[in-house]
This record gives C-alpha cells, structure tokens and sequence, in this order.
C-alpha cells in the first residue's frame, strides 16, 4: 500500500493547529495531544492513540523507556528525554507517525530493540525537543520453511527468530547476531554478523526483501523503493533512509548435530604465543564451519585475589565433535582441544551458549524478548588485516591490567566473508580482514568515574592503532562510536560525516550520500552519525 505525499493531507484542521504554533516545540505541554489528534486524522481506522503513548507524567513511561536500553549511561537523570514515546501496533500507525511528525516539525528517533551503543534511538544530543518512535509492540516472526524464508517484524529479537525458526525446524538456521536481545530492525541494517558468517556471511547477505516506511509515509517494498534504496539499507546503518517494518530473510541448512566449547588459557601462560597463532589461523586455515572467537578479559585467583589477563575461545562447530577434533588438530593444534571440553548439542542450543545462558536453559526463554544484562559501559571498534605482533599484545596485556572491568572480543572472519565484494552491500569489511576487535569498558554504578574509563579506552584505541586497518582505520557502524564525529543539527559540510563514514563504510560512504539525498534530500531522518544528503544546490543536478 503506497500513500501520496504528506503534503496533500494538509487540511483545514490541521492548517489550524499549525498556524497556532510553529513547531511542536512551542507547546510541549500538548505536545502528546497534538500528534495524538494527528494520528487520529490520518488513521485509516478509528482507534485511540492513548494508550500507545506515554509522556513523562505518566507512570510507565520510564519503564518503557528503559525497557530495552542496553547502555545505562542514556538512562541517567541527566540524559535527555524525548517528550513522549509512541508505541504503535500496526504498520499504517508508524506511516502516520512520519507523516505527523513531518507536518507538526517534531524531530523522531526510532527504536527496534535498543542494542545501539551510543543510545541514538532514544536519546537526542544534538536537538529538543524529540519524541521516541519505539517498535517493540510489532514483533511478528513468519517463517515458511517450504521457501526457506521468514518475514521478521523489526521490533522482533534475533533470539526471537532464531526460536520461531528451531520451532518449525531442527535444520534450518540464520546467521546473525550472537546477542540474542538485539532488535532485528537496527541489527540487519548495520550488517549482522554472528557465529555462522563464515560459512553463510553477515544477516544482510542473507536478507532478500524489506518493507519500510519513506520519507512520504510510503510503505516500499524491494520492488517498489528500488534496487539502490534496497542496497542501502543492507548494511548502511539504521535510521537514515526511512523505518524499517519488516525484513524478509533466507534461511540456510545447518547441521542436527552442533558442536561448542570454551577452552580458557592466560596470557601468562604461554598464552601470548597462542593468541598469535589463533591470529594466524582462525581466518584463514581453519574449516569454514567452525567459528572460534576469543574473549579477553581480567579474571581474579579466589585465594590470592591476583588478576590475571585471561583469554577464552569459545567456539561453534557446524557438525560432530569427531570431525570437530580432526579439523582442530589439522589446524589449531596449539589449542589442545579434547573431547571433554566439547559439547554436541542442536544448533538452537548453541546459539544460546554463544549468547551465555546458563546450561540447562530452555529456548523458550528466547520469546522474552529481554536483554539478561545491562551496563554502564563505552565500545569502540577496529579491524585487524596482519597479525599482531607478540610484542603488540604484551603491550596490550599490561594496559588491560590497569582498568577495571575491561573486555576484548575477537571475531574472526574469513570463509563466506572473504568471498563476497566490498561494494555488494555497504558493509564494506570483506576479504583481508583477519578478525574485528570490540574494545569494551564496563562499570555497575553510575557515579563510578566515568571519565577514568572513558579515558582509559581512548588511551588503548590509540595504543592499537599501529596494529590495525589504516587509511581509513575501519569501525563497525554497528558499535557506534560518537568520539569518531558527530553530525551538528542541519549541517550539510560533510566534514564531520566524512571522519566517521568512511571508517564504517569505506568508499561505499559515496554512494550512500547519493542515495541519501535522493530519498530524504531535506534530512527528515537524521541523528548524531546519519547518512547526510548533500546540499540541495547540489542534490538537484544530480536526479
């Protein structure tokens, strides 16, 4: 269902309401009323909008706001708040909350599941008054095993997905996110990788068909937004060309019989050598069925209290532990991996302990849809195309030992991911590319020194650059990282664009402004790190 343009439904009450006040901005205290009276207009059925939005004066909107917020450093007092969140329950509702929001001048930041590390989809640090479009109530996962294929809701979880597929089918799968709280909607748009990619690719690869509302309050389909649109918003980072509704994907055969295993090892161990060698091999020898990522971290003796830096592989082996042993002992042999350390299990299962669920947890615990941790913490990101040296990775032992909760996750990649163009989707992190590091810093309280580990990340990002991509230095756009640049309100200079865009999207950055501004040339949809379309002087000769 196509809707005409926004403009044409300007009619005289509304003509009235706007001439009263400029924007919403100027009467916050009916800010809620207004768009509710909006909504109403526009609604193809009659229904109450009351009980889908929430303002702050009502007593569950801090609830929903926090509901998904993974980063509680955007739910502190002192974080702005929107003026109100909408929760629509129909796809038409999120059509007539753009065209409101466009006619009424309200800034909108939308929310699928609230994974995203810099809080954009909740939180404005650039503009207010603001209001929270938030996806959670539409969650509907189709999956058609005859076809090979689903169609996901945006405000579903992966782990969702992942149950409603493992209901219908012990041997079909997906391969995205090893979070299983993530929003499916932001998750697929900023590539959605997991522990299948090497031998299947990111979510995006495997994403065939969207449905998403435009600019215009258009519902498009791959058809009907064009196959540039459709590149775009695979991998080209959420929020910046209209919403997503729903995503359809291809499922991918996997094995009845998966294997896992966490093996753990310190650095002072030998356990520098090791992690070399895992360098080495991970991305580039090993079976693309297996999928080996390392997570570093400080851990403390019971007795003694001593912290030591320890390092845990932690693995899924599409297949049986036998062939699992003679692939290990072909290729990672350093390892020493045995039997006792592995675990058959079905591929649902290790999903869920990649994800760290405690063992014996039922799947069913996925339909919650809820994160089962929340932090205060700061992420940054790198890729890695040569090894590190070993001299490389002492230095970063000794400055891990001086924070106090940090974590270094290490995803190798290799396989299916070296086989696809940089220029198929924007995710442009593709063939060379040895593994990518998530740099984290994580702390409980929100008066525990954020400007200590704040520091102290920034310190270790700057420590590691001679050992990562350069020219640009590459980020995940889905780790957003605010200290590589923000957006000013309305700016169209591109100077600021250009310092985080190119280290997310390489010289697929280019296109992405191109079709930014031939789909959304006036920046209705925007944030602190959005695709920004060039000046419209510009935009006008290029259609």
């Amino acid at each position: 269902m196509v809707l005409p343009n926004c403009s044409k439904f300007l009619l005289f009450p509304f003509l009235l309401l706007l001439s009263s006040s400029s924007s919403l901005a100027h009467s916050p205290s009916s800010s809620e009323d207004v768009f509710s009276q909006c909504l109403s207009y526009h609604s193809k059925v009659s229904i109450s909008f009351s009980s889908t939005i929430f303002t702050p004066n009502n007593s569950a909107f801090t609830t929903i706001l926090q509901s998904t917020a993974e980063n509680l450093r955007y739910v502190v007092p002192s974080a702005p708040k929107p003026e109100f969140i909408f929760t629509p329950t129909h796809d038409s509702h999120v059509q007539t909350a753009v065209i409101c929001s466009k006619q009424l001048g309200i800034h909108l930041r939308v929310r699928s599941g609230g994974h995203d590390y810099e809080g954009l989809s909740y939180v404005s640090e650039i503009e207010t008054p603001f209001i929270v479009l938030d996806l959670a109530k539409l969650r509907s996962v189709n999956v058609d095993i005859q076809q090979n294929s689903a169609w996901i809701q945006a405000g579903a979880t992966i782990g969702e997905v992942y149950y409603r597929i493992a209901e219908q089918s012990a041997t079909h799968g997906f391969p995205a996110g090893l979070c299983t709280s993530l929003g499916v909607g932001g998750h697929i748009t900023g590539g959605a990788y997991g522990s299948m990619m090497r031998k299947y690719g990111l979510g995006v690869d495997n994403a065939v068909d969207a449905q998403i509302v435009d600019v215009d309050g258009r519902i498009l389909d791959r058809e009907t937004m064009g196959e540039d649109l459709f590149w775009a918003i695979r991998g080209g980072g959420g929020a910046s060309f209209g919403i997503i509704l729903w995503w359809k994907i291809k499922l991918v055969p996997v094995p009845s019989t998966v294997t896992v295993f966490t093996v753990a090892r310190t650095l002072e161990q030998d356990g520098t050598k090791l992690l070399h060698r895992w360098q080495q091999v991970a991305a580039t020898e090993l079976d693309e069925d297996l999928f080996i990522r390392v997570i570093i971290q400080l851990t403390s003796d019971s007795k003694s209290g001593k912290r030591t830096v320890t390092t845990l592989y932690q693995a899924q082996f599409l297949g049986g532990v036998e062939r699992l042993l003679y692939v290990m002992q072909t290729g990672f042999p350093e390892l020493g991996l045995t039997r006792k350390d592995c675990t058959e299990t079905s591929w649902i299962k290790s999903v869920m302990y990649i994800a760290n669920y405690p063992n014996g947890t039922q799947p069913e615990i996925l339909l919650q849809g809820k994160s089962t941790t929340r932090s205060y913490f700061k992420a940054k990101s790198d890729f890695v195309k040569d090894p590190i040296p070993e001299t490389g990775l002492e230095g970063l032992r000794k400055r891990l030992m001086e924070e106090t909760n940090p974590v270094l996750i290490w995803t190798p990649y290799g396989g299916m991911m070296s086989k696809i163009s940089e220029s198929d989707t924007p995710f442009p992190h593709r063939k060379g590319v040895l593994f990518k590091i998530q740099y984290l810093t994580i702390w409980q309280a929100a008066n525990q020194d954020e400007a200590k580990h704040m520091d102290w990340i920034r310190k270790l990002y700057n420590y590691m650059a001679p050992y990562v991509t350069m020219f640009p230095r590459q980020a995940y756009v889905n780790y957003r990282d605010l200290d590589l640049g923000i957006n000013k309100k309305s700016n169209l200079s591109f100077i600021e664009a250009s310092s985080w865009g190119y280290r997310y999207f390489k010289d697929n950055f280019n296109r992405l402004i191109k079709i930014k501004t031939k789909v959304d040339p006036y920046n209705f949809f925007r944030h602190e790190q959005s695709i920004t379309p060039l000046p419209l002087t510009v935009g006008r000769t290029m259609n």
